[in-house]
């Protein structure tokens, strides 16, 4: 435990001091469970979003892109289960008063600052807990200017029901027939009751989601197309297949609604945890939406004259937690020619800094070629420059900031035109034509492959 809480204090303090990730409204104390992404932590997620992107709609024919409204027609949580069901087993310690989810107090420490290091299980074996009661996960909010219950919306806890309600609008308009998908990527918002790890479990946070629309009998050929699919987009993001397992879901932890339904789990330093959900939603989502609101959202295919309720092959996985674990995974400490270095190997496609530039000295000339290799490179993606001490010390300080590759410019450089390229995983140093400089560090990132 000791060792998990440090690596975890590690990158804490890493994503704090580099920009990657800060505590929101930290002035006031802080918000619990509530982060700010920083300059570089912005481009990661972002750049991890794209990828995505490219993956699920830009690359084919049969995705189309959405992004639906957080706040939604009530009814619209109705049909989708979640004003009855969407709720976690909670219970108080009456000694500390701290919550807890009944089902997740094995392993869970106490959440009183008096009580520091006081396992949960032990108040749980004393009798200190209340019986458990059913707690809602959803944000309310009201819609107008009076709180009253016929005002009361909802803030979507999950983007999956904004696709479905639009499926046949996003149809029509893209003249797509089935099977075909909707790709999504917005806010979610759940009231946890014991959020933690970090950025794991957070109550406000950001999904990547496609629901893909199939005819019954073809989902399962579907589903097993998607988890491979889905589980190959990780190893383009630089995570090591060793640290990815799939967990299928049992008996007692299927949705009753789903035919199937695998995670893909990542080993994090508190567990093997789920990283995204593939799931057989059969045609459930859309009879109900049809049932409560009225409308017929059967499909008739023309081509062999048959009306059916799409079957939903679901992948979904959370931004927010990729985020955390492209971090974790590419985290890493060494020791280089004697000095302790921290680097993230952080794949350069979404590295937020693919390249830094250095000038060896400020002088002879050597600032002014370094800021045209900058100007020039920033062109065509993120670039750092930085004249600031020992050139030893701005390569740690791009190692520690995942940027794969440094660019610096010497005393060679004026009279040859040629640049040091230093790779960040290898350490090798490669002499590079200044303008041939462009070619080369896309040709690398192109072939990058994380050694395992």
């Amino acid at each position: 435990m000791a060792k998990i809480e440090k690596l975890m204090d590690k990158l804490v303090g890493l994503c704090k001091r580099r920009g990657f990730i800060f505590p929101s409204s930290e002035i006031y104390g802080g918000l619990n469970s509530c982060y700010d992404y920083g300059p570089l932590g912005v481009e990661l997620k972002r750049n991890i979003k794209d990828y995505w992107w490219k993956a699920m709609v830009q690359t084919r024919d049969d995705i189309e892109g959405l992004d639906a409204s957080i706040l939604m027609h009530p009814r619209v949580w109705e049909a989708s289960g979640h004003v009855a069901n969407f709720t976690d087993p909670m219970v108080d310690c009456k000694e500390c008063k701290a919550r807890f989810r009944a089902d997740q107090i094995e392993g869970a420490m106490c959440g009183s600052p008096g009580y520091k290091g006081r396992k949960a299980s032990k108040c749980a074996d004393e009798g200190k807990f209340t019986e458990a009661r059913l707690f809602n996960l959803m944000f309310k909010t009201h819609m107008g200017p009076v709180e009253e219950a016929a005002n009361a919306v909802y803030m979507r806890p999950e983007t999956a029901q904004g696709i479905y309600v639009n499926v046949y609008n996003v149809m029509q308009a893209s003249r797509q027939r089935i099977p075909f998908g909707i790709a999504q990527i917005g806010k979610a918002f759940r009231n946890e009751i014991t959020p933690g790890n970090f950025t794991f479990r957070t109550r406000e946070f950001e999904q990547m989601e496609m629901q893909f629309f199939v005819k019954p009998g073809t989902d399962m050929e579907w589903f097993e197309y998607w988890k491979a699919q889905r589980i190959a987009w990780y190893d383009g993001l630089g995570v090591r297949k060793a640290k990815l397992q799939f967990h299928q879901h049992g008996p007692t932890e299927l949705a009753h609604y789903a035919a199937a339904a695998f995670d893909i789990e990542y080993e994090f330093p508190f567990g093997w945890k789920e990283l995204e959900g593939i799931h057989n939603r059969t045609d459930f989502d859309l009879k109900r939406h049809a049932e409560y609101s009225g409308k017929d959202l059967s499909y008739f295919d023309d081509a062999t004259r048959e009306k059916y309720v799409p079957y939903i092959v679901e992948t979904s996985a959370g931004c927010d937690r990729t985020v955390l674990t492209t971090l974790i995974d590419a985290y890493d400490e060494d020791v280089i020619e004697g000095e302790a270095r921290t680097v993230l190997h952080l794949a350069p496609v979404i590295a937020p800094i693919k390249a830094g530039v250095f000038p060896l000295v400020k002088k002879e000339g050597m600032p002014e070629v370094a800021q045209k290799i900058y100007q020039d490179l920033k062109k065509h993606f993120s670039v750092f420059y930085d004249d600031g001490g020992a050139i030893g010390r701005r390569y740690r300080r791009m190692d520690e900031a995942g940027t794969p590759y440094g660019i610096t410019v010497d005393g060679q450089t004026l009279q040859d035109q040629t640049v040091t390229v230093r790779e960040r995983d290898s350490l090798v140093q490669t002499r590079v034509a200044s303008d041939k400089l462009l070619p080369f560090i896309q040709e690398k990132m192109a072939a990058y492959k994380r050694v395992e």
